[in-house]
Order: structure tokens, then sequence, then C-alpha cells
């Protein structure tokens, strides 16, 4: 049996990646119609951009999207029931509208996260998370983004190239926590190129609303912003609350994640969580892959763990980011003497567009090993080559591995494979 109380699909494919990524195609556009003349096409009238038509396109094609999965669900003949559930013991979960409390052997919580406003502040309310983007009744002449995480730039990179005066507000002296430092400095200086203003070591203090209808945030540095939307994106938390995990015993982390061991069980043997509820790695493929190891493990025959070590991520902005690996920072953390290898260049399509463009790739090798610890790129793509490039990194490939793989030419990725020398220093 499977309770959801909201449509079925998760955040993921309703409110997440997957709606994101048709919106920053259609952002995509924008570019591409300019780049056209410098290769001679001629379009006549200027294109013009209708944002109900790619609301409401998106909106139909989660439905489409959520529609299968509940065929698949219906196929394997799963239980569903359309109602908030409540843990109520070790065995016990009570579904809260019709009042039926069901006993189960197992019981797998996968609500995983939901949008924080972190610390909370004086009209909140007047903005909106990631969850409301997608419907918004018109298109914004100006939006503040609140927030440096991927969630927040994606949002910022696509909006903006949709003609939108974008702000974003972050309280760090770099956007991207987590990412190669290379990578974050050239994403924010080709989004800033792109008509993007960054107000860092900044906080919101309080929103307000003004009598057209405008927000006006006050800054604790620095003059107000004020904005037609303004969308706080500076994180997400697990979605616990109100669960009863508490009272049937299940240890919680300090941000209301579920503790869980390598096999996705609780504290409560009878009780387990995968996903962004356990605040591990927070990616719709490690749900789906948690989810797995734990039904071959629990009701098949094959017992086996995810490994969270090396897992590929992507960043939807434009240029787009593709990472697998150690960052630089991490691997010297970690004790390792690493050699950097790194290109950047003009992308050949930027030569006839005469678009201001970049494309940078870095290799983190293992100075003694010579084992490639991580591949960072940003530009065209890169999640797509990050993607197969990773099937590499996971197999412990070397450096003389990329270097005897002959190159595809002409292609941004043969970069990966013809880099010769060492960064110095």
């Amino acid at each position: 049996m499977i309770a959801e109380e909201d449509r079925i699909g998760g955040t993921c494919v309703i409110r997440g990646c997957v709606p994101k990524k048709l919106f920053v195609y259609a952002s995509r556009f924008a570019e591409d119609f300019e780049d056209a003349a410098g290769f001679g096409w001629t379009l006549g009238a200027k294109p013009s951009f209708d944002w109900p038509t790619l609301r409401d396109a998106v909106a139909n094609e989660v439905t489409r999207l959520s529609g299968l999965y509940r065929k698949g669900l219906e196929g394997v003949k799963a239980q569903i029931r359309e109602e908030r559930a409540v843990v109520e013991g070790p065995h016990e979960v009570r579904l809260q509208k019709s009042g039926h409390l069901v006993r189960a052997r197992h019981i797998l919580v996968a609500t995983g996260g939901w949008p924080s406003f972190d610390p909370p502040i004086p009209g909140g309310d007047l903005a909106i998370s990631s969850n409301e983007i997608f419907h918004l009744p018109a298109l914004p002449k100006r939006m503040l983004v609140v927030g440096g995480g991927y969630i927040a730039l994606e949002f910022a990179s696509l909006f903006a190239r949709l003609g939108v005066a974008v702000t974003v507000l972050h309280r760090g002296d770099n956007i991207l926590r987590g990412f190669d430092e290379d990578l974050r400095t050239r994403l924010r200086d080709a989004l800033a190129h792109a008509g993007i203003t960054f107000r860092l070591g900044c906080t919101v203090e309080r929103i307000e609303q003004l009598e057209d209808g405008s927000r006006r945030a006050h800054c604790a540095s620095g003059d107000p912003i004020e904005a037609d939307v303004v969308l706080v994106a500076t994180g997400r938390r697990p979605n616990t609350k109100g669960l009863g995990l508490d009272r049937a015993g299940v240890e919680l982390g300090p941000l209301g994640e579920v503790i869980v061991d390598a096999a996705s069980t609780s504290s409560v043997p009878s009780i387990h969580a995968v996903g962004d509820v356990t605040n591990r790695v927070n990616l719709t493929p490690v749900a789906i892959r948690e989810g797995q190891a734990f039904a071959d493990s629990t009701f098949g025959s094959r017992n086996w763990t995810v490994d969270h070590a090396t897992i590929a991520s992507a960043v939807f902005t434009t240029p787009e980011i593709g990472t697998v690996g150690f960052s630089e920072a991490q691997a010297v953390a970690a004790g390792h003497a690493v050699k950097i290898f790194e290109s950047g260049f003009r992308p050949m399509k930027a030569t006839i567009s005469g678009r201001h463009e970049r494309t940078y790739m870095k290799l983190v090798v293992h100075a003694e090993t010579d084992k490639v610890l991580g591949v960072h790129i940003l530009g065209h793509d890169a999640g797509e080559i990050v993607q197969a490039v990773a099937i590499a990194v996971t197999m412990g490939a070397t450096k003389a591995d990329f270097d005897r793989t002959v190159a595809l030419h002409p292609s941004a990725a043969e970069e990966l494979v013809t880099m010769r020398t060492p960064r110095a220093g």
C-alpha cells in the first residue's frame, strides 16, 4: 500500500527537476534565436515569448507523468490511498482522512524534503518558494531570488533569460557552497554577464508589500530591493513534521531527518527511510537507488546497499554545471596529494555566433595513484557529458586511461582526454 496526500510522482516530477528543466529549455531559445543570425538565418520579426503557454504546457506534461506513475503502481496491484498517513507505532500507520489504522510488517518513509524559510523573517508570507514558482499568473518584470544554492541559481538563470530583471541575494561570499571553487567563480561571473545582479554577504531582514502589489525587501546592508516576486530558495528540510515518527521512537537528526543505517533502516527495525527525508544525498536518482536496494534486500534475494561516494550531479543554469567526485578542496581535505588538469576555451558554436561564452573543464587527479578523483565541467551539455564520465570515475579510471582514449573531434568533451600538462602549483 502507498499513501500520498498530494499528487503521485514526488518532488522531482511534480514540483522539481522535471518542470524546472522544461523551463530551462524554454529560457535557452532566446540565445538560440540570436545565435542563428551568425549562421546565416534570418528570422524576420523579433520572436516573442508567452508565459501562460509555457506554464500550461509544463503543467500538462506534469499531469501526464503523474498519470504514468499511477498506472505503474496500479500495474503491480499496489493499493493507493490518496490521504495523509501518520505513523502510530512500529507497525501501525493511521490514514488521517478515513481514520483507518493500517498494520504492516515494514513501513517505508519516503516523504522527501520541503522548502524551508529559515530563519523566518517578518513578511515572509509575501514570498514564494520553488513549489509555487511554476504557477505564476504572469511573468514578472522583476524578481528577487534569496539564496545561493543550485535551486536559487537555476531559477535566477532561466527567468533572466526569459527577460526578467533578476537580483540574487545571498548571505555567503560566493554561490554554490560545496561545489568546486573554480566552477563557483566562473558560474557567478557568467550569470553576472547574462544580466543577473548579485548581492552577496547580505541577508533579508523583512519584506513588505507596496501599494501597487509589488514587494520591497529590506536588507541587513545596502539599499532595499523592490521586485514583483520574491523567491526564497534558502534550502529544503526533510519532510517529517507531523508524521508521528518521534512518537514511534524513530531517531531524528537536527534538521528532522530520519537517521538510518547503510540499509536505510531507522532506530526502529521495522521502520525504514529513503531519499531526501534521510538528508544523505538529496538527489532523485539516489532516492530511487536507495528504494531499490531496500526492496531487494528486504523482499528479494539480493542484499546490497547504495554507495554514496561517487555520484554525478548537475546544475541546470546557463551555462550548465556537471560534476562527479571530489572537488579540489575536498580531495586536499581528505589528505590526497593532487594534480590539477584544466582547460578553458571558447566553444566552437560561439566563434560564429559571436556570443560571450566560455567552457571550463577540470580534472582532479591523485598525484601518486594517478586515479581521477573528480571531474568538473562548466558549459553546454555539461550534465550529459558528466553522466558518461561518471562511469569511468566510478570504475576507478586513471589519468592514463583518459589519456589513451582517442578524442572525438570536434567536440567539447574531447578536452577531457587531451589535457596533458598539470596546472602549476
